[in-house]
């Protein structure tokens, strides 16, 4: 045996450089306040990694960070921000790979990982392109009786708390996540998919979403989602991933400061979306103007 072939072969094994997955608040990948964490394993109970669990102080940091983010983002033309939408689906498309592992470590086949990467990708794509046709759609001009104009425009609604389904991870989270943001909202996530939630998290930081925008979570829905619902800053909530009993408990706390609730269950997340998760989250301001005098 050569000399370059004994070294080798003594050389120790290299030991992998494991990730944990953080939270993803203000733009920046910070552990939680309070310390705490949990294991991931997957579909065959073996271990995965570490992910952050997220605290009420989280939920409290996300909000601020969604409210800070939300006038800068509204005011955005919404080419805009259809640009930047088109520019995260380059980005999804780009970790692609990334994403089919992620999902087949939840026991997806190769090929429904495929497909699901594929159909979250064309999704986000989709949603982009409504960025700058969804105030025609949802907005209008009034027939009224007498000498005025009368104009409906859409606008945001603010800072939208959203619970992403768990069915499908990655195209379950694209399909709320998108219409919320695509129209001007900006977003709390609770994820509890942490893998593909903040690898998507990855993707965001690294695209032109300004810092704020989308902020997600990782831990358990029963824990965080209350708070929430029932933070007096945020002005709407997706109830997708909820249970009927966290649902009801969700809807509960958030008649607080009366928001919008949209509720999900058992939604078909592979089928056609049309506009309602936009519409459902926009607020219609109507102008009167006289004419004709």
């Amino acid at each position: 045996m050569s000399a370059k072939k004994k070294d080798a072969a003594e050389a120790p094994a290299r030991l992998r450089v494991r990730k944990t997955y953080k939270l993803f608040i203000g733009g920046a990948f910070p552990r939680s306040e309070s310390g705490r964490s949990y294991v991931v394993n997957d579909s065959r109970g073996e271990f995965l990694a570490n992910a952050s669990h997220a605290s009420r102080k989280d939920v409290r940091d996300a909000v601020v960070a969604a409210r800070k983010a939300f006038g800068g983002w509204s005011g955005r033309t919404p080419y805009n921000r259809g640009q930047i939408l088109y520019r995260i689906a380059e980005m999804l498309e780009g970790r692609r790979r990334q994403f089919v592992e992620e999902l087949r470590d939840t026991g997806l086949s190769r090929e429904d990982a495929e497909t699901e990467v594929d159909a979250a990708v064309d999704r986000w794509v989709w949603y982009a392109g409504w960025a700058d046709k969804i105030a025609q759609v949802a907005g209008s001009v009034n027939p009224v009786a007498g000498p005025f104009l009368n104009v409906s425009t859409p606008e945001p609604t603010g800072v939208v708390g959203v619970l992403a389904p768990s069915g499908t991870p990655l195209l379950g989270l694209v399909s709320v996540l998108a219409p919320a943001i695509v129209t001007g909202n900006t977003a709390v996530v609770v994820a509890d998919s942490p893998l593909v939630a903040i690898t998507f998290a990855e993707v965001l930081a690294t695209s032109d979403l300004p810092s704020g925008v989308v902020n997600v979570l990782t831990g358990p829905r029963v824990e965080l989602a209350p708070w929430l619902a029932g933070h007096m800053d945020v002005n709407a909530i997706d109830l997708a991933g909820a249970s009927e009993e966290l649902a009801n408990a969700c809807e509960e706390a958030a008649a607080g400061n009366l928001k919008r609730v949209l509720r999900g269950l058992g939604t078909d997340w592979s089928a056609d979306p049309g506009t309602v998760r936009m519409t459902a989250l926009l607020e219609t301001k109507t102008v009167w103007h006289p004419i004709g005098v």
